[in-house]
């Protein structure tokens, strides 16, 4: 079965399917922790041996994945406090948590430290300043990696996310410049991070970045004096999303990366330094699936609409930012002979942004048929606008295979704050009270 094959077969089959939907409600995320446990695995066969893995809460910050990543040896990485709460909840240790980002405030700094994170990316001089300050207020050192703008390596592969003017990471002239600024109290920097793209299916793409990162690593090593206990060379890797298809596979990376290593950092076998990679989208993406309901099917000038009870609010926040991504879904149940029509998928929002996925050929799209959207267990509800309109939040199941293991709905609520004087960065009390 290829990756473009519209024919993956679902995690759990249909008529379980419609159990949970009948059970739960509509519309209703599923996530399976078999498909979690399949996509660890396939990470891990493609990354250099004893490589560490972080996972990356920003794709699905649900404690019930974080846990399930836990056990399989997979640490995790936060940047904020909601996705700190989320891992301390899912029973990852606080001393192993890595929390990075590019706007970390001086309050959530005091109140990671305070929680017992030592391990901090740090993005810009500024940045680590403000960390070493939160650090040295309360008696504790931590440990940063350096986050790196690098050149990339030549050709495309994915989404930059570095490589020109931005807000991640470290220019180089600029470390060049001022290396002095790195010392900083509260502070000990202990090696580099790496995040130059994302989202690649290109494996030698992908495999050129890796090893371009790694030799920057031994340049900056060797030019500037900075200790390497800990290289990690980011993610990029890639998934389906809201579209049928399966995860690609890398089979040549393994091979290509550990060569690198050993020609520009050769004592990593020995731990010197440890090897890290980070994923979001890898590790939970095809867990996902997103059930919802047609409420109403009509034309209009042309176009045939299919009016959903689930739209950009629990689904594809992009498209709110006016970046609408391919997504296609498959009815639960169709007619023998039922030709498809080609119909645009419209959520309840009021706002004609509120698109799940235009002309899509579908057949049995009727009021009250059963809609899933594969491929959503990343950037799905987390990644959505919640809040808009009101609408409730889907309720999220944890399964393992025909097996519920838990059912829980996200909520919005307004609660009353104390003001706290003075301090625009304060930290959030009642946020403190819900990590301890």
């Amino acid at each position: 079965m290829t990756a473009d094959d519209p024919l993956v077969e679902p995690a759990v089959p249909d008529d379980f399917t419609e159990h949970l939907v009948e059970r739960y409600g509509s519309p209703l995320y599923v996530y399976d922790l078999d498909r979690v446990r399949r996509a660890h695995q396939d990470l891990s066969s493609a990354l250099p041996e004893s490589s560490r893995i972080y996972y990356s809460l920003k794709a699905n910050p649900h404690p019930a994945l974080v846990a399930e990543l836990r056990t399989l040896g997979a640490r995790a990485e936060v940047t904020s406090r909601g996705e700190l709460a989320s891992a301390l909840r899912a029973g990852c240790p606080a001393g192993e948590l890595l929390y990075s980002g590019p706007g970390k405030t001086p309050g959530e700094l005091v109140e990671a430290v305070h929680h017992g994170i030592r391990h901090f990316s740090a993005e810009s001089f500024g940045d680590l300043a403000r960390i070493g300050a939160a650090a040295d207020e309360q008696g504790a050192r931590a440990e940063c990696v350096l986050r790196i703008n690098a050149a990339g390596a030549p050709g495309g592969a994915g989404l930059r996310m570095t490589g020109s003017a931005s807000q991640f990471g470290f220019d180089l002239d600029g470390l060049f410049a001022e290396p002095e600024r790195l010392d900083v109290p509260g502070t000990r920097v202990v090696g580099l991070h790496f995040f130059p793209l994302t989202n690649a299916r290109d494996e030698e793409g992908l495999r050129a970045e890796i090893v371009q990162s790694i030799r920057t690593a031994a340049e900056l090593r060797d030019k500037l004096g900075i200790p390497l206990q800990l290289v990690d060379l980011g993610g990029g890797f890639a998934a389906p999303y809201a579209v049928p298809g399966e995860r690609p596979t890398y089979p040549g990376l393994r091979a290509a990366v550990t060569d690198a290593l050993d020609e520009s950092l050769p004592d990593w076998r020995d731990g010197a330094p440890v090897i890290a990679f980070e994923s979001g989208r890898y590790l939970v993406g095809d867990s996902g699936r997103l059930m919802c309901t047609v409420t109403d099917v009509k034309d209009s000038r042309g176009t045939r609409y299919a009016v959903l009870d689930s739209g950009i609010n629990h689904l594809g926040g992009l498209s709110g930012l006016g970046r609408l991504l391919p997504m296609s879904a498959r009815p639960l149940r169709t007619t023998p002979g039922e030709e498809p029509r080609r119909t645009t998928l419209a959520g309840p929002l009021c706002t004609p942004a509120d698109l799940l996925g235009r002309n899509v050929d579908l057949a049995g799209v009727r009021p009250g048929a059963v809609l899933e959207f594969p491929n959503v267990g990343a950037y799905g509800l987390s990644a959505s606008l919640l809040g808009f309109l009101g609408h409730p939040a889907p309720a999220e199941v944890v399964v393992r295979g025909e097996r519920v293991l838990s059912a829980s709905r996200l909520s919005l609520h307004r609660q009353e704050i104390d003001e706290v004087p003075g301090a625009r960065n304060a930290k959030d009390t009642d946020q403190a009270k819900e990590l301890t």
